[in-house]
């Protein structure tokens, strides 16, 4: 399976096949010229894929270099971009190498950040190994790393030149993380497709998830390459794929990224987020309801205690879909169907109040 992203000036594909990382050299030899790649990747994917990439990249014409980062959130630090910098300099990285980022979001999301600041602009490739990094974070061209103030407050917009998703990756994924690449799914599902928000309902087990898993990838990635399309720098249309991210974020935010997931957050922000559009009379009565069913089917927390409201609140306000006065909100009028709600600042304690 292939598709193209259309991004003005910077068009790339997307290929999603089992076994690819495996011939991975071949698609890499389509949009590479140079001879050298630095490969960042973290602890616990250099454990199963570190050696086979290495193999999989030999070539007398290129020289390999890889970078082992910590696992978790607290990599995606301006401390490690450092770091990355410093092992770029010291293997003369040019601008016409390139850098593989191999892992999760929070690989890609660093890793990508590195090569839109480095040297101006080096090529980057994703390979994504997590649910989550394959139907959410490796498309787009969103690369960032975290302050302690927030998350993803340094960033840019800078589009890949090609991502390669192979599904196998995913059997050695823990449930865990399985279930945290899920909720994107069921987001996707939520502000774009009935019917695959249907399909994930409908799965008897994980078995007959994965038979399929192929389409459910493709599906998640089209939705959001249509929208990119349209809306490459966040700014209209693109801001309904953060469904339950400005009160998940916020959430992450608050238990100091320990205690819940990136997909657990959006989890409790998507079910949050739409018990009270429904109060409001903007969504259809039920519909959070179904969002909690199928989060529950695929282990996804819809609530957590929060005893300090107003630090939550301060939380929610460093997201990025917020202005000087107004923060940004995606309601779902129906499942497939969502708008984006715009709400004064002062507003949101009411509304902070209402969720808990």
């Amino acid at each position: 399976m292939e598709m193209k992203v259309n991004i003005p000036n910077n068009p790339y594909n997307i290929i999603i096949q089992r076994g690819i990382f495996d011939t991975a050299l071949n698609e890499v030899k389509k949009v590479f010229k140079g001879n050298k790649i630095f490969i960042v990747t973290d602890e616990n994917v250099d454990k199963f894929y570190g050696e086979r990439i290495l193999n999989n990249l030999k070539d007398e014409n290129i020289h390999l270099k890889k970078m082992i980062l910590k696992p978790g959130e607290e990599t995606k630090s301006i401390k490690n971009l450092e770091l990355i910098y410093k092992e770029m300099a010291l293997f003369n990285i040019s601008r016409s190498d390139l850098l593989i980022a191999l892992g999760g979001g929070v690989i890609g999301d660093i890793s990508g950040f590195a090569a839109s600041t480095f040297l101006r602009g080096i090529p980057f490739i994703q390979i994504p190994t997590t649910i989550l990094a394959q139907v959410d974070s490796s498309i787009g061209g969103k690369v960032a790393v975290n302050l302690d103030s927030g998350k993803n407050l340094v960033g840019s917009f800078y589009q890949p030149k090609l991502v390669l998703i192979d599904p196998n990756f995913l059997k050695t994924l823990p449930i865990r993380n399985v279930n945290d690449g899920l909720s994107e799914v069921i987001k996707h599902g939520c502000i774009k497709d009935l019917d695959l928000f249907n399909k994930l309902s409908s799965f008897k087990d994980y078995d007959e998830l994965f038979t399929g898993i192929e389409n459910i990838i493709y599906t998640n990635c089209d939705i959001k390459r249509k929208v990119v399309e349209k809306d490459e720098r966040d700014i209209g249309e693109r801001m309904v794929l953060n469904f339950g991210h400005t009160i998940g974020h916020g959430i992450e935010r608050y238990f100091n990224y320990e205690k819940y997931t990136h997909g657990e957050a959006v989890a409790i922000g998507m079910y949050k987020i739409t018990k009270i559009s429904e109060d409001m009379g903007l969504t259809k009565l039920g519909t959070k309801e179904k969002i909690k069913e199928v989060l529950l089917k695929y282990s996804l927390p819809t609530e957590c205690e929060i005893d300090d409201k107003e630090r939550l609140m301060e939380s929610i306000l460093l997201d990025k879909k917020s202005s000087s006065k107004n923060i940004n909100l995606i309601f779902l009028k129906d499942i497939g169907d969502s708008f984006m709600h715009n709400i004064k600042k002062e507003d949101l304690s009411k509304i902070i109040k209402r969720m808990w």
